[in-house]
């Protein structure tokens, strides 16, 4: 990759639009200092000092394909409570369009509310509803989506099992995407690992891999991982899949090629989020049409950038601009 063709994919971000489908959350952090224990049961007394809320989940990858310069379409369902307007005024702060978010008086907003102090993370409450939409939520949001489809390069599902991505949504928008030639990118999760017939790439985690497939093998076995892959491939019929291997890298399988790509040495401090870096930079990637290679070796970078931060921040394209021309330009 030479760097006037990284300029020039860099530059081409920000005439991309992105749909985005899947299971939306606010991030919620208390932070505060502990002193003593309560006089109530024996557990730390927090005194908050800060409290902060962020979009998370599918709103995550959002925030990152607009920190990439393109522009993000967001789909997805919440309650009809408070917590669903701080989402959607966490959206109107960025400047994320709310057109394509339905509301339901059948669920719950999901907020994750956590409580540090210090660096110590002490505590996660969870406010969710994670069964799978009704028929007529199916149906609103995909009004939604076909509506919006035409304005998109590239379609992300980012699956949190949280019950927004049925097989029916999942089914009808890769079905509608085709119909208009539009790639399809998937973050899956394990209850509909299986329902991604046909999508275009496919980026599960380790973990994840040898959950859905119901194998176990070792991290370093190559051999292993490239026939797992294989199969993942052939069971979904995929054009690519993409296995992001935490320290030990990247891989992905094209049609006519494969690549392990190494992690580069960096600080970590935080994995929340960097998958949604990636799979937010490899659709960006897939839909400017880059070979295998360059897709890979962007999002690796772009995810492993993400880990130097606490918490889920999206990708900062400046700085993964310098490093990309550090690293990958002539590599």
């Amino acid at each position: 990759m030479s760097k006037h063709s990284l300029e020039d994919i860099f530059e081409g971000f920000n005439h991309l639009t992105a749909l985005i489908v899947g299971d939306v959350m606010v991030d919620a952090y208390i932070w505060g200092k502990v002193e003593r224990i309560s006089p109530e049961a024996p557990v730390p007394v927090v005194q908050v000092t800060q409290r902060e809320r962020r979009l998370g989940g599918a709103a995550n990858v959002a925030l990152n394909v607009q920190a990439m310069g393109a522009t993000p379409l967001l789909c997805s369902v919440v309650g009809n409570d408070a917590d669903a307007l701080i989402f959607e005024e966490l959206l109107q702060k960025r400047g994320i369009s709310k057109e394509g978010i339905v509301r339901s008086p059948h669920r719950i907003t999901t907020i994750k509310e956590r409580v540090l102090a210090g660096s110590q993370h002490i505590l996660r409450v969870d406010s969710e509803h994670d069964k799978n939409l009704l028929t007529g939520e199916e149906e609103l949001l995909l009004e939604r989506i076909e509506s919006l489809l035409p304005r998109c390069q590239v379609v992300i599902f980012e699956d949190y099992d949280k019950g927004v991505l049925t097989q029916r949504v999942i089914s009808q928008t890769i079905r509608l995407a085709h119909i208009q030639g539009i790639p399809t990118v998937v973050d899956p999760k394990k209850r509909n690992f299986f329902a991604y017939q046909q999508a275009t790439l496919f980026k599960p985690n380790l973990k994840e891999l040898r959950e859905g497939l119901k194998i176990d093998f070792d991290k370093d076995d190559q051999a292993a991982l490239e026939k797992a892959v294989q199969d993942l491939k052939e069971r979904l019929q995929l054009q690519y899949a993409l296995i992001t291997l935490s320290e030990s890298g990247i891989y992905i399988a094209a049609p006519d090629e494969h690549f392990l790509l190494p992690a580069h040495i960096r600080t970590i401090s935080d994995v929340s989020g960097a998958g949604d870096t990636v799979v937010s930079i490899a659709a960006l990637a897939l839909a400017m049409q880059l070979p295998p290679r360059a897709i890979a070796a962007l999002a690796n970078l772009g995810g492993g950038l993400v880990c130097e931060y606490v918490g889920v921040v999206p990708i900062d394209k400046a700085r993964l601009y310098e490093e990309a021309k550090q690293n990958l330009v002539n590599a």
